[in-house]
Order: C-alpha cells, then structure tokens, then sequence
C-alpha cells in the first residue's frame, strides 16, 4: 500500500478505536442513570386524587409496577438509540477521518512528490545539472533533498571527469596512431620495400585501422551520452540515404544486397550524431552478414515518433543475448569476427545516441537469422 493509503487507515483506525471506547464510556453513564434507584422508585407514599397512598395498598403496588414498566422500556429503548445513533456516527466519523487523513497525506507528501518528480526528470534527460533546490523549512524532507542534490553533484563531476578523460585520452592518441599511417604507408610504398615488408605494413595498417575505429567509437561514445539540447529539425530518410549511399562499395564487395523503404521521418536532434547511429545499423548489418546476404532499411513516421528499422540476414541470434549485443566490448558468443570489423562499440553508441535524443533501440532475432533493430525517435 501507498503512503497516502497507510497514512488514511491510520487515521481511521485512531478514529474509530477512540469513538468505540467514547461511545461504551458514554453508554455506560447511560445505563448506570437509567438504573433502578430505591429512593426514586420506591418513595414513602405515593400522591392519588384519592389522597396519599402508603406501601404495599393495592394503589400503591399498581403504581410502582407501572413506574417500573415504562422506566425499563424507557431503559432498553434509549441504550438501543446509543447503541444505533453512536455506531452510524462512529462509522461515518471514521470515514470523514480516512477522507481528511488522505487529505492530509497528500499535502504533507506535496515536497516528496515535488523531489520524485525531479529526480524523475533527470534520469530520463541525463542532464545531472539540474537540482531539487528544496526551498522549505529545514525539517526531514529538507535533509532528504539536500542529500539527492548532493548526490547529483557528485555524479556530475564523476561523469564529467570520466567524459573529460576518454575525450582527451582518444584525442591524445590519434596523433600518434596518424603518424604511424603515414610512416608504414611510406614504408611501404619506397621502391626498395620487400614483400615480406609490405605484408608487414598491410598487417600494421590493419591493426592502426582498428584501434582508429576504437578511439572514433569512444569519443562517438562520450558525445553520445550528454544529452541533445540544441534539437534542429531534419529528415531521417536523408540521413539514411546519404549513409546507404557511402555503404553501397562496401555492400557490393561484401556481395550483400540492399533494400531500401524510406518515406518521410522528420525528427529534430544533432544530425551529425543520428548519421553516425545509422551508419553504424547498416555497418553492423552488412560486416555481420553472410556472402549473398541481404539488408532491409526503413524509415518511417507513425504518430507522434519516427522509426528507423534495419534487418538482416546473418547467423541465428538468441534471444537471451539480445540485450549483451547493446553493451560496450561484448560481441554474441560463436561470432568469429576479425579484428577489422570493428571495436565492438557499435551498438552501443546507437543506444547512447537514441537515448540522448529522447528515443529508444529495440533489437529482435529473425527467424530466419540475422536481426531486426528498431530506432523511434520523437517527431519534429
């Protein structure tokens, strides 16, 4: 149960166990002034238009049994009338007091509502810079909000630092990796060069590429996960055949065929990084598939989201290791994928980037091998 709830029925309950005891403290009084009292009921002599009448005349008798009558009727129907009129009464006080103690709790839990929705709103934006900024007195709700927003500064700096370290480190590393392309591509161009020099170089050059892509794929990683807040309207079908179109060479060595349904997606975000989140669906489609293959890519708009789904064929997928193929370095196990198909990065800078913009990645097994991923992003 709720707080609110918890805090009605404790406020029924106090209710109703305090007019139970009011109500048998005042049916006692009742009843012990309704009692039989020797003084009142059995006087010296009783008044008759015939004169005064002692004890025990017939007058007398017939008088005092039918005072006794009507004070034990009178007795048992008003103890009755407690009994009804104070149980609907306390019924219906116990009702008002869960209505009130509602209410109440919805008016003491106004600042704990006010910080959910606060810390809601910034694990679905990312955006660890806003805070709660709880303004009220300094009472239990006020130590809570000072903690979460501690909490939140914290995880900025961390997050910012971790994001500052990976930028600097990856930009660090791409001089050298570039000085060493130009150094093996002279060395193996020089006239003089051996074969066994050029399969030397043609190895290195491979194994450059590589680590190129893996340091792309980081800093790609670290842009992805800030969220998007200059949002600028484009159309997701432009982006997706400009990238189909730079994948076409690399589809007709790989002999794997395209086939492309594009309508209309208008969307908004930075559209250099939903290149790069389709870029790398239609790389992982095409190096991920199998000679003859085929590759399915669909941009569309239903309702208030656009959609970008890309299929293909390829080996079976199990369903459990759907949601590993979204993590950073982890690849499906019996997948024997050579060093240059990529850093193992490309899926999850698709989550990253979807997210930033407000949307989200759903990957689903073919039946027939191969998978189905689906982007929605929100329309413009």
């Amino acid at each position: 149960m709720s707080v609110r709830i918890r805090f009605a029925l404790a406020c029924a309950g106090v209710f109703l166990v305090a007019g139970g005891l009011v109500l048998a403290g005042v049916y006692v009084v009742v009843q012990r002034s309704l009692g039989y009292r020797s003084g009142l009921i059995t006087p010296a002599y009783v008044e008759t238009d015939a004169g005064a009448a002692g004890r025990y005349t017939p007058v007398y008798e017939f008088t005092r049994d039918r005072v006794m009558h009507v004070r034990a009727v009178y007795e048992r129907d008003t103890l009755a009338n407690v009994r009804t009129v104070g149980a609907l009464v306390l019924l219906a006080g116990t009702g008002v007091a869960a209505a009130l103690g509602w209410r109440a709790a919805g008016w003491a839990l106004r600042p704990v509502r006010h910080a959910t929705e606060t810390a809601r709103r910034v694990a679905q934006s990312h955006d660890l810079t806003e805070r709660i900024g709880w303004q009220g007195p300094r009472d239990e709700v006020g130590e809570l909000t000072d903690i979460f927003d501690t909490m939140l500064g914290r995880l900025a700096r961390s997050f910012d630092g971790q994001r500052r370290f990976v930028a600097n480190a990856s930009h660090e590393l791409r001089t050298p990796l570039t000085i060493n392309r130009t150094l093996v591509d002279v060395a193996v161009r020089r006239p003089d060069a051996t074969d066994d020099v050029k399969r030397l170089g043609e190895s290195l050059l491979l194994v450059n590429t590589r680590h190129e892509r893996l340091i792309d794929g980081l800093l790609a990683l670290t842009e992805g996960e800030q969220a998007v807040l200059d949002r600028r309207p484009f159309d997701l079908t432009d982006v997706a055949e400009h990238v189909l179109d730079q994948a076409a060479a690399e589809a007709l060595e790989r002999e794997v065929t395209i086939h492309r349904l594009l309508d209309a997606a208008p969307t908004a975000g930075e559209a250099v990084l939903v290149e790069r989140l389709v870029q790398n669906l239609v790389e992982n489609a095409i190096r991920h598939n199998h000679p003859k293959g085929e590759v399915w890519v669909t941009t569309r708009q239903r309702a208030e989201r656009v959609e970008l789904v890309v299929a293909n064929t390829g080996l079976q997928v199990p369903p459990y290791e759907i949601e590993t193929i979204f993590e950073p370095f982890r690849r499906l196990h019996g997948d024997r994928l050579r060093s240059e198909r990529g850093s193992g990065l490309g899926l999850s800078i698709v989550r990253v980037i979807a997210e930033a913009h407000g949307g989200t990645v759903v990957a689903r097994p073919r039946e027939e091998g191969g998978l189905t991923i689906t982007v929605e992003l929100p329309v413009a």
